[in-house]
């Protein structure tokens, strides 16, 4: 697994993050997500049913960029595969609301499950194009 750089580390406190997955007609797919980050890894609480997570399940190959609010020359991309495990409970779900003051449930329709979505890296690319 690949490590995040020092310099580019911060991202992580960013809002939201580009998730992009590959469709069954080959081509990607790009989601905005909520995420938590945990040393080099990040992970994301998916709702089972949405297209992202199918695009994942059928092919795990995805790519994350985190662009930095304030200098948009300057951003991460994270590139791997994707792991999946369930989150019945919503256990790692409520973990990721708790960061955006928010209950993951209250966008899930009823019957609706969870999962937790692991990137493992094996490309990291930090950018920073001012000079």
């Amino acid at each position: 697994m690949e490590t995040i750089p020092a310099s580019h580390r911060d991202l992580f406190n960013a809002q939201v993050a580009t998730l992009a997955t590959v469709g069954a007609n080959g081509r990607p797919q790009q989601s905005l997500v909520w995420f938590l980050a945990d040393g080099d890894t990040v992970r994301f609480s998916l709702a089972s049913s949405r297209q992202k997570t199918v695009n994942l399940r059928r092919r795990p190959a995805c790519s994350l960029v985190i662009v930095d609010p304030s200098v948009s020359q300057r951003y991460l991309e994270v590139r791997g595969n994707a792991e999946i495990e369930a989150d019945p409970d919503y256990v790692f779900a409520d973990k990721v609301g708790a960061k955006y003051n928010a209950d993951l449930r209250q966008y899930d329709p009823p019957g609706e499950t969870r999962v937790v979505v692991t990137l493992i890296a094996d490309r990291v690319r930090a950018v920073d194009m001012r000079g």
